[in-house]
């Protein structure tokens, strides 16, 4: 793996710590963390801080129905939950939203593919497949985009990004992604509103591809 030179932003990182990022966000920084010894570090430093800070809030008074309720439940059998563990270019926390199966793309045009893993009122996360040298249409945002690469490359007009990157783009960002050669590029991306196509193909589309 290529050495990462764009990380998560530290902000972010504690709203991830802190259990208050969206969750398409949320899983794109998982992922990018689970990639990155820098990130993994610098989160790990933000919940030992935020375990501190818990040490000084004063505690809340339970009541008694409460805390026999609570304390009745600790014998009772513990399952974990199975762990979603890395598969080819896949991070754990991708797998898991794949539910341990493979992505099941579905053509956008020109070779370009997507497999959408959720959708909501907080926003989107897909996986897209987009072939070398091949371009996504030019485009603004209409609020954040977090783009992780899982294989392959590319670049825009703030540079290249390669395997375990992260790219943040905000509304005053508007541009063309396009592939590196070499292997298709594999991207993680999560948006929190529409994206600002330019061109009017891609405007008529985007409700049907849901962008």
């Amino acid at each position: 793996m290529s050495a990462i030179k764009h990380h998560t932003p530290d902000a972010m990182l504690a709203a991830y710590a802190a259990g208050s990022l969206p969750q398409p966000f949320a899983l794109v920084v998982a992922s990018h963390v689970s990639l990155c010894l820098q990130c993994r570090v610098a989160l790990e430093a933000h919940q030992a801080a935020g375990g501190a800070i818990l040490e000084t809030v004063d505690g809340e008074s339970l009541s008694g129905s409460l805390k026999t309720d609570v304390l009745s439940k600790l014998d009772d059998p513990y399952t974990p939950e199975p762990v979603a563990k890395r598969s080819g270019i896949f991070p754990g926390p991708v797998m898991e939203a794949l539910k341990g199966g493979a992505p099941r793309w579905k053509t956008l045009g020109t070779g370009v593919r997507q497999d959408i893993l959720m959708a909501g009122n907080a926003g989107s996360a897909r996986l897209l497949y987009i072939p070398p040298g091949q371009a996504v249409p030019d485009h603004g945002h209409n609020g954040l985009e977090l783009t992780l690469v899982l294989q392959g490359s590319f670049a825009d007009e703030t540079g290249q990004f390669g395997i375990g990157d992260l790219e943040v783009a905000d509304e005053e960002l508007a541009h063309t992604p396009v592939a590196g050669p070499g292997d298709a590029c594999i991207c993680l991306a999560a948006t929190d509103a529409p994206l600002r196509f330019r061109a009017l193909m891609p405007r008529l589309l985007q409700p049907l591809f849901r962008i």
